[in-house]
């Protein structure tokens, strides 16, 4: 039986600069950083602070085991920036939104109100794009909507 996921894939063009941006700009901890095998593959995840369940895969376009032409065309799209990666959640989506921006972290869209709370959209640094979301259940409706 599934329990959970616990490994999901971020395409990166540079493990280190990703892995810089996922522990300094987002806060991350390293869980694992290793070369594995005799092509050297290194092997590189990261995970939210006391949440050791879910890990991020920070993998190469060019060196995963793709053919090449694979790897050229997905390279294209990581640099293009039309992948998201995921949703992260937030129990203050305003107050996280200010904090990665004075990190410089690139948003695509303040946050703004949504059916199903709110949300900001930003990039990481090879251009994957994510969503922040703060539930609606977890919003003070009394102040109303902004």
């Amino acid at each position: 039986m599934i329990t959970h996921l616990a490994i999901t894939t971020v395409w990166t063009t540079d493990q280190d600069r990703s892995l810089k941006f996922f522990t300094e700009k987002l806060g991350f901890d390293v869980i694992s950083d290793v070369t594995m095998g005799e092509g050297g593959m290194r092997w590189v995840t990261v995970g939210v602070p006391g949440k050791p369940e879910l890990e991020m895969a920070l993998m190469r376009t060019d060196g995963s085991g793709l053919d090449p032409e694979s790897a050229e065309a997905l390279t294209k799209l990581v640099d293009k920036g039309v992948l998201g990666a995921g949703a992260f959640h937030t129990d203050d989506c305003r107050r996280t939104y200010e904090e990665l921006k004075a990190k410089g972290v690139e948003f695509l869209q303040e946050p703004a109100e949504r059916p199903y709370g709110v949300e900001a959209i930003f990039r990481d640094d090879s251009g994957n794009w994510y969503s922040l979301n703060q539930r609606r259940d977890e919003l003070d409706l009394s102040k109303g909507w902004d």
